[in-house]
């Protein structure tokens, strides 16, 4: 036994060290770009280095704002690079800085441009108003150069170093004399009541040089930069040295002048590959110091749990299904000669297991047939896309340097899946002996993603009001409606028609005319209790990657493990099905027969585990405020909880349906 657990272990660490060098990988297909000094340069090396901004966020709004919102410097010249799908979902708004950049050119303290807001103009006013408003809420830049985060490094416990892919526009110390967020790093800001712009930024890009290796130019490998709040008292001779900070009081009062500066330096990092420039920041994200070997163990517990559980009901119904055979021979053999003995024993194994007993009911149509039917067929849908999208980001095709692969990935895939949708929606409506073959249809391409659109149509509307960018433009949903209706309905439509077309699911018992009544239940074994312990087990599974996938999406951290995602993904798929085949079970030994709705719900109950948990998390670990980010928070979070419904819901399903096929097809039935 010991042996066994040993390979086990040694199996699954082998699976995880597999999965996370899968997720090192650097993007397949993504060329590096070479960049060479002014005038030593050919056609295939660049001179001048694009910085890029982004939209803003912030961890206490749900609301991103497009960089010109802020009133911050302009580029003259002012380029939009394209935006796939998934940028335009996530409310990335990317355009081109007024920074100029040229390689391994330093600049010392070089203006900008320069801001002033005049107190009794009321277009200042509101622009001021909007700036410390986002000061206040600690909203962070995100700068881009050659496809890269700009990254701030700065020191936290324990001696580490955390690089975080934005800064912050600048900081506050409120009335009490208290510093928020950024405000600490500098013991010159303590004014109550006022404001510090971070108006100044020393950038250091490092470069890896190819003259060593053969190839021509450098390739930048990292671009940190440090923010600093200076006071410019002339904007044409900016003086970077140190110097008072740029203060901007609570009360607006007086005029008040911003100078935007910024230096560059070089620096040549010959040890660090280009392929791999992104592990400083991704290894130095917060959270990820977790301990990993805990986190094998409850892995290497959970499976071998799995495995006990399987192992007890295979044994368990080796016995029953070998009595029965048993019985039934004794019967044939033994009743000429002896008639009551084989009775007696027969009745003895049907008490002792009812799940025989309820052979004639168990394939009985379920109520709502119509609704589980379609149910299944979007869950299956949910289902491949959610494989295919996890495999190929386990391959680095969908890597963090790929922006918006993710969700483009995850959209194409759901309305080109509209084929399986529509055929096991229509197949299982087909057995379940119903005849409303075009409601069935329309009700699989229409109904839940009618319902998923309803809600981000919603939460676009409060997006649109409030002037976030992340408010989809009306040209994009006019896009994602005619993929929908498009390719995804007609794609449903063939695939309920070869649905249709093929003969029911062939049951290995028959249905008797008469329903067997059910006996009374105890606690256990009655419908609710079932359904929510059900869903126990593989929440516990998946609730360590809940925590940073939410982080990834609300605290606006970089998600890279998808590696460990997909090894969760498989040992979710191994619990749903087995922890609801466990209570299939139990439920017809009970002699309670009605297990389709509760073999979907069983699982299915894991979503509202983890809605539980997203309040849990909104409360606990969000500085969210305001009521439109709250809404926003929970209409997205409506919208994950319905997708995992039926994407839990379905496995469980056709788990206890190959289950229940199995056992009622080995036994002799008369």
């Amino acid at each position: 036994m010991k042996r066994r657990i040993h390979v086990s272990v040694v199996l699954v660490y082998s699976l995880v060290s597999c999965f996370c060098l899968c997720s090192a990988f650097y993007l397949p297909g993504l060329a590096p770009v070479s960049f060479c000094e002014d005038g030593k340069g050919g056609e295939d090396c660049q001179t001048v280095i694009q910085l890029f901004v982004n939209r803003l966020d912030s961890v206490e709004s749900v609301l991103p704002y497009e960089y010109d919102v802020f009133d911050f410097c302009k580029d003259a010249q002012e380029k939009r690079p394209s935006e796939n799908l998934g940028q335009v979902l996530f409310g990335e708004r990317i355009e081109s800085s007024p920074y100029k950049v040229n390689f391994n050119q330093e600049v010392k303290c070089q203006a900008v441009c320069s801001k002033t807001y005049k107190k009794d103009n009321k277009e200042d006013a509101t622009k001021l108003e909007f700036l410390k408003m986002g000061m206040q809420l600690n909203y962070q830049h995100h700068w881009i150069i050659d496809n890269m985060p700009v990254t701030w490094c700065y020191d936290v416990e324990d001696g580490q170093k955390y690089c975080n892919p934005g800064f912050p526009i600048g900081c506050l110390v409120t009335l009490d004399g208290r510093a928020k967020d950024a405000c600490v790093i500098n013991s010159e800001f303590n004014k109550k009541n006022t404001f510090y712009v971070f108006n100044h930024v020393d950038i250091k890009i490092s470069y890896h040089s190819g003259a060593k290796e053969g190839w021509r130019g450098a390739r930048l490998v990292a671009a940190t930069l440090e923010p600093k709040s200076i006071r410019q008292a002339d904007a044409k001779n900016p003086n970077c040295e140190g110097g008072s900070p740029m203060e901007v009081p609570g009360a607006f009062d007086g005029d008040v002048s911003i100078v935007y500066t910024y230096s560059v330096t070089f620096e040549e990092k010959n040890n660090i590959k280009w392929a791999s420039r992104w592990d400083y920041i991704l290894v130095s994200m917060p959270h990820t110091n977790i301990q990993w070997f805990s986190i094998m163990n409850s892995l290497v517990i959970v499976l071998f749990l799995s495995g006990m559980v399987a192992m007890i009901m295979l044994r368990t119904l080796h016995k029953d299904i070998a009595r029965y055979n048993q019985v039934d021979q004794a019967d044939l053999i033994k009743l000429p000669t002896t008639k009551e003995k084989p009775s007696i024993l027969y009745e003895d194994a049907q008490e002792e297991s009812g799940w025989k007993q309820v052979h004639g009911d168990v394939f009985r149509p379920p109520r709502k047939g119509m609704l589980l039917s379609v149910f299944l067929g979007q869950g299956t849908q949910i289902f491949i896309m959610t494989f295919i999208t996890l495999f190929l980001a386990c391959l680095g095709f969908l890597s963090p340097a790929n922006r918006g692969a993710l969700m483009t990935c995850s959209v194409v895939l759901w309305v080109l899946l509209g084929t399986p949708a529509g055929y096991v929606s229509a197949r299982l409506y087909k057995t379940f002996g119903g005849e409303k073959w075009k409601t069935n249809v329309l009700l699989t391409a229409l109904l839940c993603p009618g319902i998923v659109f309803a809600d981000f149509f919603l939460m676009n509307l409060i997006l649109w009001v409030e002037g976030s960018s992340a408010a989809i433009p009306f040209g994009t949903l006019v896009a994602i409606l005619a993929l929908w209706f498009g390719i995804s309905v007609p794609l449903t439509f063939i695939g309920a028609y070869f649905g249709f077309k093929k003969s029911a699911i062939e049951q290995p018992v028959r249905t008797n005319q008469i329903p067997r009544q059910i006996p009374e239940q105890s606690f256990f074994t009655k419908p609710i209790p079932g359904i929510v312990m059900g869903g126990i087990l593989p929440f516990g599974c998946i609730f360590i990657q809940l925590f940073f996938i939410l982080n990834s999406i609300w605290s606006h951290q970089m998600y890279y493990m998808f590696g460990f995602l997909f090894l969760v993904f498989i040992i979710l798929l191994i619990t749903c099905s087995e922890a609801t085949i466990l209570l299939c079970y139990f439920h017809l030994c009970a002699e309670d027969y009605h297990w389709w709705w509760r073999s979907f719900l069983t699982s299915g109950f894991t979503a509202v585990y983890l809605f539980v948990y997203a309040v849990h998390y909104f409360f606990s670990k969000l500085q969210i405020v305001g009521a439109a980010s709250t809404i926003l928070y929970f209409g997205y979070t409506m919208i994950m909880v319905l997708i995992f419904f039926l994407f839990t819901g379905t496995i469980g399903f056709f788990a206890c349906f190959w289950f229940v096929n199995k056992i009622y097809s080995v036994v002799k039935v008369d």
